[in-house]
């Protein structure tokens, strides 16, 4: 099942579980949102109707920045040169069920994010961190190049 939303000005074809990056939306990250603005829903059996009635809701994973994209001006032999930069605002929703008709269909659950914890000062991981710095400045220092031998004054003479 998917449904065809419209968001921002544009429109995004959405199934349950799918990350779409929308324009910036005043939301909070992982905070719920409702797209009422549903075009069409594709029905159990295949076919697309009208979206009438649907409800799309996601959940916010985050928000940022697209990459920059330049853009120049030029006029030839006038020395006229223009260069500016944009990078567009976006959020990024997960879409977790689409409803219509009275049936609810839903994304699996995302499995729970482990917390990294860092060793603790006298630990064994920590020990081993430096010695492995240690080891591989020793390397380093061994492999050292030795300088460059000269070369005999016969080959440069001519005579």
């Amino acid at each position: 099942m998917y449904a065809v939303i419209r968001a921002g000005g544009k429109q995004y074809r959405v199934a349950p579980g799918d990350v779409v990056k929308i324009e910036k939306l005043p939301a909070a990250e992982g905070d719920t949102v409702e797209f009422n603005d549903v075009l069409a829903v594709s029905g159990t059996e295949g076919q697309i109707g009208p979206g009438a009635g649907a409800l799309v809701s996601g959940e916010v994973m985050e928000g940022g920045r697209k990459d920059k994209i330049l853009v120049f001006h030029l006029k030839r032999k006038k020395q006229y040169k223009k260069m500016y930069g944009h990078r567009q605002a976006f959020t990024a929703v997960r879409i977790t069920d689409i409803a219509f008709d009275g049936q609810t269909f839903s994304a699996p659950a995302l499995p729970a994010r482990k917390k990294k914890v860092a060793p603790a000062e006298g630990e064994a991981g920590a020990t081993k961190k430096a010695a492995g710095k240690s080891k591989s400045k020793a390397k380093a220092a061994s492999k050292a190049k030795s300088p460059a031998k000269k070369k005999s004054a016969s080959k440069g003479k001519k005579k």
